[in-house]
């Protein structure tokens, strides 16, 4: 219900915060790469320039350039549905609704969603596969008129809107050497579900904390594993998605948990280690879990507040034999200890045996699972993630 540029703007934001900000007016005209890095040519408002980075990383949407100069196939099919998207501020409808008309009939349905932190509505609704439409303040209004048989409803501004044929397509792969996809560059599909937006920052976020973990000395096949986990994720989305659309075009649609993406995990990964392996509540590769747990001085802590940031996470219920280093933050859970299970959420959240310890990656999710005793494991999987001794980061 949030809608997107109020997303974008927590971003800019932060990296305003952190010291950088996002540069508009720039065009990619091309690039080469080579072991060391790639060089990109750029199109600015003051003229053309060349920049040598080492990594690209194509987030330029459906029609990524970056992915027809990389030659990646885009397979999949055209749904063979035109619909409208419009940011509008109008009159006549409540905000506490999400107002849905003539449900279920691809000709005449179009739904009005208020749109959270703004006083815009999102009209969305399904349109003639040719012609133009107006997507005016006068055009739309006339079409809400025409769907709803209401002549109160009153589209005064339109803050941005668009007509586009709907598709589900997925990239071949995900990198060619030192370029990468993210987003809609490597996926599209129904808007059905809301998916598309966070799938998309999850994308970037795994691969984020992964080219973080290689500027910090982490080898470089960590990489590898940014398409191993992410792609499998956006092919289960897309038919997610696309039956969404086919059960909308019944009048059957129902959001449920499927579309909240908290389920979403990496068992297969060659990041999730399970050291001995056992029947657990929880798998390596799983959505790291929150509870709350107390501190030292009784104070209430929660879990995902000590996930939170770029560093990893070592959760262990007894001592770690783990030497403290930068990027790695351990807690023990014991009593009296650091931290306590007195409510019993953690236990059980994850269900450890005496002496076992979890490790959480940067994005929430458990990167291993083993027994104390397994020292030597755990110092080499986080020697690959680049959290070794002499790691820096």
């Amino acid at each position: 219900m949030i809608p997107q540029f109020l997303t974008e703007r927590v971003m800019r934001e932060r990296l305003a915060e952190l010291g950088h900000r996002p540069e508009f007016g720039c065009e990619l005209l091309g690039f080469e790469q080579d072991g060391e890095g790639v060089t990109a040519q750029i199109a600015t408002l003051t003229g053309a320039e060349t920049i040598r980075v080492r990594w690209l990383i194509g987030a330029d949407g459906g029609r990524s350039f970056v992915r027809h100069a990389l030659g990646i196939g885009f397979p999949g099919k055209t749904l063979g549905v035109r619909a409208i998207v419009a940011d509008v501020t109008m009159t006549g409808l409540s905000r506490e609704l999400w107002h849905h008309f003539a449900k279920g009939d691809m000709q005449r349905q179009i739904s009005a969603c208020p749109l959270a932190g703004t006083d815009l509505f999102q009209l969305q609704g399904p349109v003639p596969l040719e012609g133009d439409i107006d997507l005016s303040a006068e055009g739309l209004t006339t079409l809400l008129a025409a769907r709803t048989g209401r002549n109160d409803l009153l589209v005064h501004d339109v803050s941005w809107a668009s007509a586009f044929h709907m598709n589900a397509r997925l990239a071949d792969s995900y990198r060619v050497g030192r370029v990468f996809l993210v987003g809609d560059a490597a996926h599209i599909h129904p808007p059905t579900g809301g998916q598309g937006l966070n799938t998309s920052v999850q994308d970037a976020y795994n691969l984020g904390w992964k080219l973080g973990a290689v500027q910090a000395g982490a080898p470089d096949s960590l990489l590898d594993s940014y398409e191993e986990e992410r792609r499998p994720v956006a092919r289960a989305m897309l038919g997610l998605a696309t039956g969404l659309l086919d059960a909308m075009k019944r009048g059957e649609m129902r959001r449920g948990r499927d579309v909240h993406q908290l389920d979403i995990g990496y068992p297969a990964s060659s990041l999730a280690l399970e050291v001995p392996k056992s029947r657990r509540i929880l798998l390596a590769g799983d959505r790291a879990p929150d509870a709350q747990v107390r501190g030292a001085a009784g104070q209430a802590r929660r879990l995902f507040d000590l996930f939170k940031g770029p560093h990893w996470t070592l959760l262990a219920s007894e001592g770690s034999a783990v030497t403290p280093r930068s990027g790695l933050h351990i807690h023990a859970l014991r009593e009296r200890g650091e931290l306590t299970d007195e409510l019993g959420q953690f236990h059980a959240a994850y269900g450890l045996a005496p002496g076992d310890c979890v490790l959480v990656r940067p994005d929430g999710y458990i990167g291993a699972i083993m027994s104390a005793s397994e020292s030597g494991a755990l110092e080499a999987y986080l020697a690959k993630v680049g959290l070794s001794n002499t790691a820096h980061g």
